[in-house]
């Protein structure tokens, strides 16, 4: 079985492949992947021997590639490649639209051309906005309220016509807010580990009291897996672990555990378009027989140890 994984030098994707080459001992992975940034050629060091796994570095924009790679017998396409941080999206959203947008088309045309079996989009909560009470479903309307978020929509919608227009069997995942390790510094929880860690100011947005669901990365990587293999042709599912949390929560836990103090908060202007509150429904991954194994403090604690002996100071 050919598996075609795109982004995989990324969290969520490096993640993934390790988890699924551990568990499909006859699955072979092909990695295609730009190694921007947010890429970290670490994330997989310890794999990269393994036989049963290839890595080709290149754009989903480049069509000319993607067929090559697509035609060679590939049989499920699982799409995490992405321009993911809100805060460079709102400073310049050209590489966020070409990339998530017009590299999920050509990945998607491709799997047309050449039959590809399974086409899975990761997605994210963030596609539906925000609301005050209740939880989204799966099949509410969708009201992106920033430009990264607004391209993972506009992927969603495009996986969503192939499926409807012509037959392609497409599924998209829409997570909560990951973490784990190997998670980018750059990201929510990482930086306040690694800030605290150093004794530097722990930067909060607005009042800090804007609510996200956190999803540790392994569970994710389990729902992912059981979405390719179970999920229903057409089919879009909620990934969340039901830990609602304000940011000014998650920052004192965090101190808590590193034994700093919350003196090290610091507030600072809101970003713009900031979401108050993101919350998934999940009923219909129960319904396939899913629930996250970890809690949230024994996955907190894991990430802030790996980021203990990991990070440079």
């Amino acid at each position: 079985m050919k598996v075609l994984i795109t982004g995989a030098y990324g969290f969520i994707g490096s993640n993934f492949v390790k988890y699924i080459l551990e568990k499909y001992t006859d699955y072979n992975i092909i990695i295609l992947d730009k190694l921007t940034y947010a890429a970290n050629l670490d994330n997989l060091k310890d794999i990269q021997d393994n036989p049963r796994y290839k890595f080709v570095r290149g754009d989903i924009c480049d069509s000319e590639l993607v067929n090559e790679l697509i035609s060679n017998d590939v049989e499920f396409v699982i799409n995490f490649a992405a321009e993911t941080h809100v805060d460079r999206a709102i400073k310049d959203s050209s590489n966020f639209v070409q990339t998530n947008v017009c590299g999920t088309h050509v990945l998607l045309e491709a799997a047309r051309k050449f039959d590809v079996s399974k086409f899975l989009q990761i997605s994210t909560d963030e596609v539906y906005g925000s609301r005050e009470s209740g939880s989204f479903k799966e099949l509410d309307l969708l009201e992106p309220n920033n430009p990264y978020s607004a391209s993972k929509a506009g992927a969603d919608m495009i996986t969503r016509s192939y499926n409807k227009t012509y037959g392609l069997f497409t599924l998209i995942t829409r997570s909560s807010n990951n973490f784990g390790p190997h998670q980018h510094p750059e990201k929510f929880i990482p930086s306040i580990i690694i800030n605290g860690l150093n004794d530097k100011e722990v930067r909060i947005y607005g009042d800090g009291l804007n609510i996200r669901d956190w999803l540790f990365v392994l569970d994710n990587c389990s729902a992912i897996d059981l979405v390719l293999h179970k999920g229903k042709k057409g089919e879009t599912y909620n990934v969340g672990a039901g830990n609602e949390m304000t940011n000014i929560e998650i920052a004192k836990i965090i101190l808590k555990e590193l034994g700093r103090s919350n003196d090290l908060i610091t507030f600072v202007e809101d970003r713009l378009g900031h979401d108050r509150r993101y919350s998934l429904n999940i009923k219909k991954m129960s319904g396939l027989g899913w629930t996250p194994r970890e809690s949230f403090s024994s996955a907190l604690k894991k990430t802030i140890l790996w980021y203990k002996e990991n990070s440079k100071r």
